[in-house]
């Protein structure tokens, strides 16, 4: 398995609106492509729960760290 991590170090508002804009961003695109190959299954809603509370926290200006893990199985997708 390899892992890649990238680490967002927020000290400003600027920071903290391109951390809020990463987050939307990623929000919608999970979002569209769920409805598209998941509708309606539980776990687009789980996931999409987990992403809007990211979305949510991220509203407010604060200092803080937006760190994204990738972790990469050996396994591949059946075709």
């Amino acid at each position: 398995m390899s892992r890649y991590v990238a680490s967002f170090e927020i000290n400003s508002k600027t920071d903290s609106y391109a951390a809020r804009r990463i987050l939307e961003r990623v929000f919608d695109t999970v979002r569209e492509e769920s409805s598209n190959v998941r509708k309606g299954s539980d776990d687009t809603s789980e996931l999409l729960e987990s992403f809007k509370t990211l979305q949510d926290a991220a509203k407010r200006p604060t200092a803080g760290k937006l760190e994204i893990i990738y972790e990469q199985y050996d396994d591949e997708f059946e075709n």
